[in-house]
């Protein structure tokens, strides 16, 4: 699979494996009386037939699953609290039902334990869920102990949470509907910053501080600064090649030395119309592009939907399965592969 020279089915195979990052070795040596000596282990008392039927094979009956008007209209709230050496902070989103975020911060100025961070970060969220008249629900909390406590599947039995606990379901009181649902730390980053944003700021008062917008860079700055059209040339690398083995032209002020280059170069491609073509070692013909094909066809082989972040020779090598080819391919997908952000993390 690793051959460069290869025709009919295993061409085809080995194309269709090629977007997925396979290592192929060879298979050890095995014991030729090791598998019958496993299967004669497990040998079944009784002869067990094959059943190829699927029992849902046939469509039975369609119910039509009624939506819950309560769960349509229910708030979201998540929260968290936060803890380091400058500070101690909470923070709250609340989510309306239709995907509107109102977050909720504030810095703690007491002495306090982690789950009694959780708690008051839970608290400020259901006073605004209060103050907003919300009826229906759903809180999100990433510590276990916490949110198993007001479901009333685990015993309090801390004496700082007693109190935390009997105020929430006080609280809860003025809801027509509320839930309580553990959610993994990582579902939970926007009330992990607002936690950690309190706990980090120093104020002498109350101060509000406006919602701040935040955008999503997926690349360094300085690989957005590459223009497009600037990596647009007027002619493509292989313009000299092109226009010699279509007229048998030479370019301008071209020495003897040059022209002799030319023309042991140009016995490796093949014209099809206005189409160039490399031909290969093994004489599959790879098409000749400029240097914007170049650019989408490392993006399309190394991060797209089905690229593998290969390594740079890889990369090459798959490209070259494609059927392209441009004569700095190697290095190019070297130099990608080595700037690629998610690569680097």
């Amino acid at each position: 699979m690793e051959s460069t020279a290869l025709n009919g089915r295993m061409a085809r195979w080995q194309i269709l494996l090629s977007e997925f990052d396979i290592a192929y070795v060879n298979q050890k040596a095995v014991k030729r009386s090791a598998i019958a000596d496993f299967l004669a282990s497990r040998a079944l008392d009784d002869y067990e037939p094959l059943n190829f039927d699927f029992p849902n094979e046939d469509l039975m009956c369609v119910a039509t699953a009624e939506t819950n008007t309560q769960e349509s209209n229910a708030w979201k709230l998540n929260f968290d609290g936060a803890s380091n050496v400058v500070g101690n902070g909470i923070g709250a989103v609340l989510v309306s039902p239709d995907g509107d975020h109102y977050p909720f911060t504030s810095k703690l100025d007491f002495d306090f334990t982690n789950n009694m961070a959780e708690y008051e970060a839970c608290i400020m969220g259901i006073h605004a869920s209060i103050k907003r008249k919300i009826k229906v629900l759903a809180v999100y909390g990433d510590l276990a102990l916490v949110i198993y406590q007001l479901k009333g599947e685990w015993e309090t039995r801390g004496p700082k949470l007693i109190s935390y606990r009997k105020l929430v379901l006080e609280l809860i009181e003025e809801f027509d509907d509320i839930t309580f649902c553990y959610l993994p730390r990582d579902e939970n980053q926007m009330t992990d910053v607002l936690a950690t944003l309190a706990s980090m700021i120093k104020v002498n008062k109350q101060e509000d501080v406006k919602p701040i917008q935040m955008s999503i860079y997926d690349a360094p700055a300085h690989c957005c600064n590459v223009d497009e059209e600037e990596e647009k040339e007027d002619n493509p690398w292989y313009q000299d090649i092109l226009r010699y083995v279509k007229n048998r032209e030479y370019p301008n002020q071209a020495t003897e030395n040059e022209k002799r280059t030319l023309r042991r170069l140009a016995s490796d491609y093949v014209l099809d119309g206005e189409i160039l073509y490399k031909k290969g070692k093994d004489h599959v013909l790879l098409r000749c592009v400029d240097a914007v094909e170049a650019k989408q066809i490392l993006e399309e082989v190394h991060d797209a939907v089905w690229g593998t972040h290969a390594n740079g020779f890889t990369m090459a090598r798959q490209i070259m399965r494609f059927g392209y080819y441009w004569s700095t391919m190697e290095g190019d997908c070297i130099k990608y592969a080595e700037k690629c952000h998610k690569c680097q993390i």
